[in-house]
């Protein structure tokens, strides 16, 4: 029974000793306790399981690139595609490498130049406020919630010491893939990765990608196509080899310890713990994916 799985699953996770380092980087997210451990699934049937700290609010940081590339298709379609590349990524998230060999076109969304060339693009004709209302707005019609926010806490802090990102918008800026100041489109986009959830919204708010929601259609079904191939590609950066190998469904991660997945037809998932792997992907969450592909059946791979 799932319910037993991910009660067995969350115990012997919150067990294990070795977990990962907390994003140190970024003040706001050092201070985050690493042993914690949530897990929550939506079923087709409109069944929700929860485990751990899944009612515990975290920021989820990049997995906010899902939701800004699901308004920039929604937008600008394959327009988009002009500013930003689909391929897979060699080196780390706020590596200026790949963005200085390929002439300032990021190579995907979800590296960290490439999603804010796609914030870039959504302040087109709205302000960075309206930005962020229509982002607010996506993510609770997403997740059926609309007690989500931003912490403003956190993305000052982020404005403030986010000079890796910075030097990548000003890189974006000086080879003319970047419409608006630096300081607008960065500072939307630290307010973007902002927003704060907990496992079980973020689980509700991945539903509209695996084809659960059928009530609303958010986005038509060639761009949830377009978003499961890239969060599979490239939804953990230089480490989504890895992930694809060993746990062999869509996700994306973010560096406030989230990975929001997807079984497409099947199951909708988050994960939550905040230490991080090597590659700056939940070092407990990814082990906790492959524990749930494996035992259940559901990577995409599998020979059913």
């Amino acid at each position: 029974m799932l319910s037993d799985f991910l009660t067995d699953l969350a115990a012997r996770m919150a067990a294990v000793p070795e977990r990962g380092a907390v994003a140190d980087y970024i003040p706001e997210l050092a201070r985050i306790d690493p042993n914690q451990f949530a897990v929550s699934v939506c079923l087709a049937d409109g069944t929700q399981i929860s485990h751990g700290d899944a009612d515990v609010p975290f920021s989820i940081q990049s997995v906010s690139k899902v939701f800004a590339l699901a308004l920039g298709l929604g937008r600008f379609a394959d327009n988009l595609w002009i500013r930003v590349g689909r391929e897979p990524s060699s080196n780390a998230f706020n590596s200026v490498v790949d963005l200085e060999l390929e002439m300032g076109k990021p190579r995907n969304p979800f590296v960290n130049a490439g999603a804010i060339v796609v914030t870039d693009a959504l302040l087109t004709a709205r302000s960075p406020r309206e930005a962020l209302a229509e982002m607010l707005r996506f993510v609770r019609a997403a997740a059926g919630d609309d007690h989500i926010y931003i912490d403003e806490e956190l993305a000052k802090s982020e404005n403030l010491t986010g000079h890796r990102n910075w030097s990548l918008a000003y890189f974006l800026k000086s080879s003319d893939n970047l419409t608006h100041e630096c300081d607008l489109t960065l500072g939307t986009y630290f307010h973007q990765c902002a927003i704060e959830m907990t496992c079980t919204q973020l689980a509700r708010a991945g539903r509209f990608l695996a084809g659960l929601d059928t009530k609303h259609e958010l986005i038509s079904r060639n761009n949830v196509r377009s978003i499961n191939a890239l969060m599979m590609t490239c939804g953990h950066y230089d480490g989504s080899g890895e992930f694809a190998y060993r746990v062999g469904f869509p996700g994306k991660s973010g560096v406030g310890g989230g990975i929001m997945a997807v079984v497409p037809g099947i199951a909708s998932i988050a994960v939550w713990s905040p230490g991080l792997n090597r590659y700056g992907n939940s070092q407990l969450g990814t082990i906790a994916l492959e524990e749930i592909s494996d035992a259940l059946n559901w990577s995409v791979f599998d020979v059913k």
